[in-house]
């Protein structure tokens, strides 16, 4: 029998900041922690560009997504944290471009910084998955 609880760390990321995994599925919730536009070697993707940052973001959130057995057609919520509000436009063409025609629940927040200096968005989702 599967445990109800799974915790994920993924490889293709960074070690984490502080003591967090990468996701935990909970049942048939899987619930993942906010992702940022760093590489596996702390490095931010995209250097000031927060479209392209965006984008590392995303390619980040599909390599969790993966090690969960998910799709991004199974985000249910999507909470996003932006430096400056006014890049909203900017990124929605990555949301479009990874989200296809689905429309997560979604909440995009100002925020003064975040936890690496540099780092211009950061990205947490809820995805329903399927039963294994």
């Amino acid at each position: 029998m599967k445990p109800l609880r799974q915790e994920f760390r993924v490889d293709a990321l960074p070690e984490p900041l502080s003591h967090y995994t990468d996701a935990v599925r909970f049942g048939n919730v899987l619930y993942v922690a906010g992702l940022t536009p760093l590489d596996k070697d702390m490095q931010i993707v995209g250097g000031e560009d927060v479209v392209e940052q965006t984008r590392q973001v995303f390619r980040n959130l599909r390599s969790v997504l993966e090690a969960a057995g998910g799709s991004f057609s199974q985000i249910l919520r999507m909470n996003i944290f932006l430096t400056d509000i006014s890049d909203r436009a900017a990124i929605n063409a990555v949301r479009r471009e990874y989200l296809g025609t689905s429309r997560p629940a979604s909440t995009l927040v100002e925020v003064s910084a975040l936890a690496v200096a540099g780092m211009k968005v950061e990205v947490e989702v809820t995805v329903g998955l399927p039963d294994n």
